[in-house]
């Protein structure tokens, strides 16, 4: 095992007294191509082009001398540091910071980033990253070859933002560049980048800043399932606050989730989603449906994309889902979202029929299926008399998880 592991975080500047010693003793050096060809790398160091972490770990592991790891900005910040810490490996890591290449690209941009969300783009990860991109205001995209500014741009069709791509951050080469999302996709943009994701209102804490880096769950009025007058006091047919809570529950949206609305009435649901962190895509045919959604998104301060249309045809173009919620359009519509496999649905029957009839359809695209009578009744408390009586058959339906 290596006597010694020092990771060396570089952001162009020259390197610290402490990062220079390191790499002086250093019998082996990892790191990219643009690391390993700087001057303080000692001659006789043998050298390991950082390509795969965890091979490049084994072989620190099994070296017998000092060890050092350049890498861009921090790499305590979605960096190196954590391969390098996994217990298969045993190495016990000293760590020489950088400013990280999200501080420096913020920096450019001279804007502040305690209030901005910070995600990881790879193939595995982009469409989680582009739904965090479509749910919130400021987002920091790390990204990697095959899921950069062009692959983020095509996948945020239909939702407006702009983009500031920071390319080569700390080199001769380090170019800042500001284009709109659609216009992300016609240009070749050099690697390492980040990119800034912009859209909505930004900027909303006070003079003195936010009290919490980057989205605060205490924004908007404290509570989930808000009562009817938050949402202009009509929530439609069929719509009750109770439902509305349990197809929450039923679904859990959450950050990097892509939550279908179908048939968003009064936008109450669609809102909740957002509120939690997914991004929303809110369908209704009705224009006047589609206003009251945008209104109430507005007032409590979220993003939503809404789309007005007739289910299910108007649902082939839209990005995949996670979770659905099915409002309106029955059996038909609910066959036609489970066709697109989100991991969850839900939906409510006003008969044990119709019910029967969408829990049917879901068995047979393999979901597993539950339903509740759900009843709830309003009182008056003033002289505790009944106001409201509802009654609705809840089903929802989860996609097993394949067999590893």
């Amino acid at each position: 095992m290596a006597d010694r592991v020092t990771v060396i975080g570089w952001d162009g500047s020259p390197l610290t007294a402490a990062a220079r010693a390191a790499l002086g003793a250093a019998t082996l050096v990892a790191g990219a191509a643009h690391h390993l060809a700087l001057p303080e790398v000692p001659a006789g160091a043998e050298r390991i082009r950082l390509g795969s972490v965890a091979l490049a770990a084994r072989r620190i592991a099994a070296h017998r001398g000092t060890a050092v790891v350049l890498a861009d900005g921090d790499p305590g910040f979605f960096g190196v540091v954590r391969a390098l810490r996994a217990p298969e490996f045993g190495l016990e890591v000293e760590v020489v910071p950088a400013v990280s290449s999200v501080a420096a690209a913020f920096a450019r941009a001279g804007m502040p980033w305690d209030d901005a969300q910070v995600v990881v783009a790879h193939r595995r990860t982009l469409r989680r990253a582009v739904n965090v991109c479509r749910a919130h205001t400021k987002v920091a995209v790390l990204t990697s070859p095959g899921a950069g500014p062009a692959e983020l741009g095509l996948l945020l069709e239909g939702v407006h933002r702009t983009f500031v791509i920071c390319e080569e951050l700390g080199t001769a080469h380090e170019r800042v560049s500001v284009v709109t999302s659609e216009k992300a996709a016609d240009h070749t943009w050099r690697d390492p980048n980040v990119v800034i994701v912009l859209g909505g209102p930004v900027g909303t804490a006070g003079e003195t800043g936010g009290w919490i880096a980057g989205r605060d769950p205490s924004a908007g009025p404290r509570g989930w399932s808000l009562p009817a007058e938050a949402y202009g006091g009509d929530l439609g047919e069929g719509e009750t606050q109770l439902l509305r809570a349990s197809q929450l529950a039923r679904l859990g949206p959450r950050i990097g989730d892509l939550v279908w609305d179908i048939g968003c009435g009064s936008g109450a649901f669609a809102v909740e989603a957002a509120r939690a962190g997914a991004a929303v895509i809110a369908v209704d045919s009705d224009r006047a449906a589609c206003a009251r959604t945008d209104a109430a998104a507005r007032r409590l301060g979220v993003q939503l994309q809404i789309v007005h249309g007739t289910a299910p045809h108007v649902l082939e173009n839209l990005p995949e889902p996670d979770v659905v919620r099915v409002a309106g359009g029955g059996a038909a519509v609910v066959s036609a979202v489970a066709d697109r496999r989100p991991q969850r649905i839900v939906t409510h029957a006003a008969t044990r029929d119709a019910a029967e009839l969408v829990g049917r359809d879901l068995t047979e695209h393999g979901y597993g299926v539950e339903c509740a009578l759900l009843q709830s009744v309003e009182l008056d408390t003033r002289a505790w008399t009944e106001k409201e009586r509802s009654v609705a058959f809840l089903l929802s339906g989860v996609l097993p998880r394949p067999s590893t």
